[in-house]
């Protein structure tokens, strides 16, 4: 067997194979033997895909995300004008509010579920396109809402909607980039919820109707709904329905004419083999879900929001203009609160492309440790605040809340808004990774129901600054937690992640480079290889 070399050189493959490899190295003559090339040998690196196309699929992917963050923010300026007398309106006390800002993740979790089972039965894409419908539905109900009810109703067709988009956004992201770009394009759905809450705020500080704040969200839904048209399947999920020509297809579009398309398909197909990767029945999904490779990173997910809900997150989210004005601060609420929206989107892309460089750990607990000391600082604040108010005596230092709650803000995106969102995309079996990134989402947006429910509740518990402080307190406590169970996912491939939680490997670290590989040798300039 013979090739030619560059300048036209006959060269003996059988003769090269022994060149580079040792003949007792089974493993890499046989590599060499299946790959056929000898840019294939350890040392050597293939072309990437294109870039630009992984990253405008994801964009569109992940537009609906959006929407979690519009839903997310419209409370924070619709409950303000709602409870202000002579409104036009209805006037609403404090626990109508409550229902006002926490129903919409009521509806998340069902539609969490509702996706998980829709992804892995009819493809990541048609269920991107199926759930713009109830979010644009939402939207518009609340617009055109003539009571109370009607708005309760649209929280939680909007909610649903947002339930629905989580999963398959993040799923989508993951399976349709390769990773050295996956954890930069997974946070792209961080980055997009950080922008809606901003869009909210922003539309509250033009002091706009909140009627008419919910039909200009209703865009959003419609341009998510034409980004998902556009878009090609996921080659995981063609691979693992047995469409292999479509696949490769759909790996064409997404990477270009640079990339290897035949070996990155043929590493699906020999993973879906090795595997027995296919689309689920039921009774296998269900086996699936008390795998180890299943139950374990669900539990270090389900627990990891917990941990960030009760650690101030969405309760400073959903009552930011309140709690500017109920902290001491003196700056216009309404500013204090934009101000926040930008930082908060600021530094959400910052997480997003530190997320390559620092990983999954080191941001978490940036997180866990700056969230925790800056509520206890805000807590206590609010409490001397509290006893100069009794005393007549005119607040001091009242940038403290501001800077406190802006830096509170940033510790949080760098890792809890960012970090277990990107992996569930990373750490569940192929199989039933549809399924399981929907009982995540559940989980996490079940957690946003009852930190958002139970906050006036903490409030009048615990007062103001008692709240803060043990939302402060969860924070810290909960770096414990982190270190012992959170894995390091950076820079690993799907395939990598899945063995490891399957036990088939004993560590996500990447392996030291051995001195003993053999180099790929080049023939020296002007002469041909033997």
């Amino acid at each position: 067997m013979s090739g030619k070399t560059g300048n036209g050189s006959i060269v003996d493959l059988e003769s090269l194979k022994a060149l580079v490899a040792p003949q007792n190295n089974k493993i890499v003559v046989d590599r060499v033997a299946k790959e056929g090339s000898v840019r294939l040998l350890p040392g050597a690196k293939r072309k990437r895909g294109s870039s630009l196309r992984q990253v405008c699929a994801s964009l569109m992917a992940n537009i609906g995300t959006i929407n979690t963050g519009m839903a997310f923010g419209f409370p924070a300026v619709a409950i303000p004008q709602l409870q202000e007398e002579n409104n036009g309106f209805i006037t609403i006390d404090k626990y109508q509010s409550s229902w006002i800002a926490s129903l919409s993740a009521v509806g998340t979790p069902i539609g969490c579920l509702l996706s998980g089972y829709l992804m892995d039965l009819i493809g990541r894409k048609r269920a991107l396109i199926i759930t713009q419908f109830p979010m644009l539905a939402g939207w518009l109900l609340i617009g055109s809402a003539t009571s109370l009810p009607m708005i309760y109703a649209g929280r939680l067709l909007v909610g649903l909607g947002s339930g629905m988009v989580g999963a398959p956004a993040r799923v989508y992201t993951g399976e349709a980039t390769q990773p050295h770009l996956r954890g930069m394009l997974a946070a792209i759905g961080s980055v997009g919820v950080s922008l809606g809450v901003l869009i909210e705020y922003a539309l509250g500080a033009c002091l706009l109707p909140w009627k008419t704040i919910a039909i200009v969200s209703s865009v959003v839904p419609a341009l998510a709904l034409i980004g998902a048209l556009l878009i090609p399947e996921t080659p995981s999920f063609l691979m693992s329905s047995g469409k292999v020509e479509s696949s490769k297809k759909a790996l064409s579009k997404l990477r270009g004419p640079t990339c290897d398309i035949d070996f990155e398909a043929g590493e699906l197909q020999r993973f879906a083999e090795k595997n027995n990767i296919h689309k689920p029945t039921v009774k296998e999904t269900l086996k699936g879900l008390m795998q180890r490779s299943t139950y374990v990173p669900f539990f270090i997910l389900a627990l990891y929001f917990l941990i960030y809900q009760f650690s101030g997150v969405n309760p400073i989210t959903f009552y930011a203009v309140n709690i500017f004005q109920e902290s001491g601060a003196k700056m216009d609420k309404h500013l204090a609160t934009v101000l926040t929206g930008v930082v908060r989107l600021i530094f959400t892309v910052v997480s997003a492309g530190l997320l390559r460089r620092c990983g999954r750990r080191p941001l978490t607990f940036v997180s866990s440790i700056g969230c925790g000391l800056t509520l206890l600082v805000l807590g206590t604040y609010m409490y001397f605040n509290s006893q100069w108010i009794e005393q007549g005596v005119e607040p001091k230092y009242t940038w403290i809340p501001v800077t406190a709650l802006l830096l509170f803000t940033i510790a949080s995106v760098m890792g809890y808004l960012v970090v277990p969102w990107v992996m569930i995309s990373e750490v569940y079996p192929t199989q039933i990774r549809g399924v399981a990134g929907g009982l995540t989402t559940f989980s996490a947006h079940f957690c946003i129901f009852l930190v958002v429910k139970t906050y006036p509740i903490l409030q009048d518990f615990a007062s103001n600054y008692g709240a803060f402080w043990f939302y402060g307190a969860v924070s810290m406590l909960g770096t414990v937690f982190f270190y012992v169970y959170l894995p390091e996912t950076k820079g690993r491939t799907l395939q990598e992640i899945e063995e490891y939680f399957t036990g088939q490997r004993d560590t996500l670290k990447a392996p030291k480079k051995s001195k003993n590989i053999p180099p790929v040798i080049a023939a020296p300039k002007g002469n041909a290889l033997p």
